[in-house]
């Protein structure tokens, strides 16, 4: 959907990104606490995928930050999740730019490349689309626990070393990554079709 700066903020994609804004924190809120294999399922990726195809980088980035702030301000600041409040009283700063940056990078990024590829193949642009978004998002929490691994270790109840954060933390990182891919993939095809109904609407 390509839109020009002239005609961006027109009373169709507000209600748009309205919707999406609204599905995100529903998603976030209640969608994603369906425990799975000791791990939680991110069904708010989804409308961030789609905020990316509708609108871009900025669209992807806009959304992955509403979801980033809805996890910082549940887990970290209201408790939901006791290690991310553990880390938040340990490190707050490098929390705080974790929890918020992974979904925001991941959708800025995800529209940017989807804008890339869909000039040769719509549907390839969808699936990978659908798939960046999971596996930025896991990296850069990653990427955030490395920084923390003190603070991780300390949470676990160990000494701080990297055996303890990779086998412990990472191998659910991994299988929480692999379910993200697996229900981004899943959803490609209704993605797909919601974007091409969209379109069609706004072309009229």
């Amino acid at each position: 959907m390509n839109q020009n700066k002239q005609s961006f903020f027109t009373a169709r994609n507000v209600a748009i990104l309205a919707i999406l804004v609204a599905l995100v924190i529903v998603l976030q809120l209640f969608a994603s606490a369906i425990p799975v294999f000791g791990v939680t399922l991110n069904f708010s990726l989804i409308p961030i995928v789609l905020a990316g195809i509708f609108f871009g980088a900025l669209g992807g980035g806009f959304l992955g930050l509403i979801s980033g702030l809805i996890t910082f301000i549940t887990c970290a600041v209201m408790g939901r999740e006791p290690s991310t409040l553990f880390l938040f009283q340990a490190s707050p700063v490098i929390l705080t730019v974790m929890c918020i940056g992974k979904t925001t990078v991941a959708g800025f990024v995800a529209g940017l490349i989807y804008n890339v590829i869909v000039k040769k193949n719509k549907t390839v642009a969808v699936y990978t689309a659908s798939i960046l978004v999971a596996v930025l998002n896991t990296a850069i929490y990653m990427l955030g626990m490395v920084v923390m691994k003190t603070d991780v270790a300390a949470f676990l109840g160990t000494e701080a070393s990297a055996s303890v954060v990779f086998v412990t933390v990472f191998g659910i990182i991994w299988i929480n990554l692999v379910l993200e891919i697996v229900v981004n993939v899943i959803f490609a095809p209704a993605i797909a079709t919601v974007e091409s109904v969209v379109e069609k609407k706004l072309k009229r």
